[in-house]
């Protein structure tokens, strides 16, 4: 069987991380329907050597840009892994996004297979939060909107966002069409987030971005808002370095039973 899906992984040190995430997809994925391509970002730590022991991959090592910032450093990565995918769909993942279920794959190419308009398939965000927190995103960009359209004395100072505020296909697991990502030029790297321009693109080109049910996605993967980040101080920002996050993270990686997976180390065979 050839590869259904091309899945593209960044990384960046966090090495317990990257083998949790690794090994949950090894473990609940046949090998023979996926291409795993693992976009290394300079980290020159004991996570590079590992990666380096797995055959089951294709490692990329990838000299950052100095001065980088993280974000482009990330969608940079996923234009390199971009070059190898071989497979009909391609599939960006962060190394926080954690498959659950034997049933991923299949819940995602169901809902992209047989829809030739649907370009890409994913979620805005892959968390719960409180209803309040999520109305007010929801809310967000019509506010933008309305505020454009007020006298300027009303307005905030400043360029309006309107154009720029918009929900897209987030890259902690977003599936597209390989073959109209090439056929259009179409990249990750566009200065701005990962996958936001990429989105807004595929729109204008008369095509559909499906958002999943939030609820039916986090049942076959579960994404660790942020993980990545905080647990690596050098990169965290104001938010994302406090203990209670860090504390977050590690209840959520006990409610995955994560000791268990990376306990196994059969999975990197």
């Amino acid at each position: 069987m050839s590869a259904q899906v091309s899945i593209l992984l960044p990384h960046y040190r966090t090495l317990d991380l990257t083998r949790f995430c690794l090994r949950s997809l090894r473990k609940y994925t046949d090998p023979a329907r996926i291409q795993v391509i693992v976009i290394d970002n300079g980290s020159q730590d004991a996570s590079t050597a590992y990666l380096r022991g797995l055959s089951w991959i294709t490692l990329i090592e990838r000299a950052p840009i100095p001065g980088e910032g993280v974000a482009a450093a990330h969608a940079r990565a996923l234009d390199l892994g971009l070059e190898q995918a071989m497979a009909p769909y391609v599939l960006s993942m962060h190394t926080d996004t954690i498959i659950t279920s034997p049933r991923w794959l299949d819940y995602l190419l169901g809902e992209i297979e047989g829809q030739a308009q649907v370009a890409g398939v994913g979620s805005w965000k892959l968390e719960f939060k409180p209803w309040y927190r999520r109305l007010a995103k929801l809310l967000d960009p019509a506010w933008c909107a309305l505020r454009a359209r007020l006298p300027r004395r009303f307005r905030q100072r400043g360029p309006s966002k309107k154009d720029n505020h918009y929900l897209y296909l987030r890259s902690h697991c977003a599936l597209y069409r390989t073959e109209l990502l090439r056929r259009f030029s179409l990249s990750f790297d566009e200065n701005d987030v990962a996958g936001k321009v990429l989105h807004r693109k595929l729109e204008d080109l008369g095509f559909t971005l499906k958002f999943l049910d939030i609820h039916g996605l986090s049942s076959h993967v579960r994404h660790i808002n942020h993980a990545t980040m905080i647990l690596n101080p050098e990169i965290s920002g104001r938010k994302t370095g406090t203990d209670a996050e860090r504390r977050r993270v590690r209840r959520e990686l006990e409610s995955l039973n994560y000791r268990r997976i990376l306990e196994d180390d059969g999975l990197d065979r």
